[in-house]
């Protein structure tokens, strides 16, 4: 029997916890205070004891903590940044708000993740940082990344705005560089009631600096020591999620669990012959922020899942040097065929923790349909 599922269900994490988050909320309200204050306190405390790092810097987005990382190592005009061509637009986009050039390169088609080789050969003179991206919830493959950047003396910005709680060989994403940068958009595994984020780092002076531009580089107020900007969390978004944070752990294990049915439930319809699943390398651990499938028959079969119903999502259907706004970086369609490959090909089908095995079987069932039907046309 198929049903509607929806790619993404925030009701369903929400209302278990509608009484504590409004509480918490209440309890700003009641406060007047607003702008940071003990409500990001007690957030970036309580997220750097629980990711590992040192310190965590409450930002008003995921890609806000992009630039600040960029502003933080002094990036600027006529500087390269070395990063991949596949992931959301604000992974480049922050780049070229500081001025600098993204050097782009091809992704390792098993992961979807950044190639490390090919990131190294990219490195020259102006290079000033390479900012690997952990796409949809998995660990770029960072030791040849770190080594290199090692070798060349510039630092490593990690986005890992889709990947809090992930690992690499049992260290924390975000831990590693020397910048982490993460996002509580509402549709990632920890999400706020609008925009927010995080940057990370172990380095107390790079903490510091990214403190002080966080607020137009201000200390004490009026005194202006370097130009930053606002970029705050604002207090309502820090209690919320402070009530949320400590579910992550449980809401991953239950992206984890769909995941492991997912593969079993494709293996027992013989759709893995048809359908590529997401790699999960032995050294990583995958949080699933989306189940990405791929097929050559990738828009045929959105059609057929969005016709009946079941939610899905193309991640990401442009790679950034094929967007209009990047034409003049000068690369051309052929330049970096995996990742043109990935954006023809991939669909993201609904992960989130409270997906039912009963949902799960539509999906898949769904999909399966798709995969006769066309097999039949083939005959």
């Amino acid at each position: 029997m198929s049903m509607n599922v929806p790619m993404l269900d925030l009701q369903a994490q929400y209302r278990p916890l509608r009484g504590e988050i409004l509480a918490a909320m209440e309890r700003v309200c009641d406060s007047q205070r607003f702008i940071m204050g003990q409500e990001i306190d007690g957030l970036e405390q309580e997220l750097a004891a629980m990711l590992g790092i040192r310190h965590a810097i409450a930002v008003s987005s995921g890609t806000d903590a992009l630039l600040l990382a960029l502003m933080a190592l002094d990036i600027k005009a006529g500087d390269e940044v070395v990063t991949t061509t596949y992931s959301f637009f604000a992974t480049a986009g922050a780049i070229v708000r500081v001025g600098a050039r993204p050097v782009l390169v091809d992704i390792d088609p098993a992961t979807f993740n950044i190639d490390p080789l090919q990131a190294v050969a990219a490195i020259s003179p102006r290079t000033k940082a390479i900012l690997p991206v952990h796409l949809f919830g998995l660990g770029a493959d960072m030791d040849p990344i770190m080594a290199a950047a090692d070798r060349a003396g510039i630092p490593v910005i990690e986005d890992a705005a889709q990947a809090i709680g992930s690992t690499y060989k049992s260290r924390p994403l975000g831990g590693i560089g020397v910048f982490g940068c993460f996002s509580f958009f509402p549709s990632k595994n920890l999400g706020a009631f609008g925009d927010a984020g995080l940057l990370t780092t172990n380095d107390d002076a790079l903490a510091e600096r990214a403190r002080l531009l966080r607020t137009h580089g201000m200390k004490p107020k009026y005194y202006h020591h370097l130009v930053g900007a606002n970029f705050r969390m604002d207090a309502l978004q820090a209690a919320v999620l402070r009530v949320k944070a400590p579910h992550l752990a449980s809401w991953t294990d239950g992206r984890r669990a769909n995941a492991a049915r997912y593969r079993r439930a494709f293996r027992a319809a013989g759709l893995d012959l048809s359908v590529t699943l997401p790699d999960e390398p032995a050294d990583r651990t995958h949080i699933y922020n989306q189940f990405v499938i791929r097929t050559p028959e990738r828009d045929g079969l959105k059609r057929h899942l969005d016709e009946r119903g079941i939610g899905n999502e193309i991640y990401y259907p442009v790679p950034f040097h094929l967007q209009p706004c990047f034409a003049d970086l000068g690369y051309r369609r052929g330049d970096f065929p995996h990742a043109e490959r990935a954006a023809a090909e991939c669909l993201a089908i609904p992960i989130y923790g409270e997906l039912t095995e009963a949902q799960q079987a539509s999906v898949v069932g769904a999909i399966g349909g798709f995969v006769r039907q066309r097999a039949g046309v083939a005959r």
